[in-house]
C-alpha cells in the first residue's frame, strides 16, 4: 500500500500538471500510449507497479 503524502499530491496537481502540459506541447509523442517501449525495462517496472500497488484513494473509490 502506498503511504499518502499531501505535499506530493498537491505538487502533482499544480507544478507537475504545468510541466506535463509544456512537455506535451514541445515533445511530439510525449504522454502517448506505447511510448514506454523506448525504455522497456522502466515500462515493465511501471506496469507491474501500477497493477500491484494501491493507495487510500483506490480504497475509498471502491467503497462508493
Amino acid at each position: 500500500m502506498r503511504k499518502p503524502s499531501i505535499k506530493k499530491s498537491i505538487s502533482a496537481r499544480t507544478r507537475g500538471r504545468a510541466t506535463r502540459a509544456v512537455k506535451r506541447a514541445l515533445i511530439p509523442g510525449y504522454g502517448k500510449k506505447g511510448m514506454g517501449l523506448l525504455h522497456p525495462k522502466k515500462a515493465l517496472y511501471n506496469k507491474v507497479y501500477r497493477k500491484t500497488t494501491f493507495g487510500l484513494g483506490d480504497i475509498l473509490k471502491h467503497l462508493k
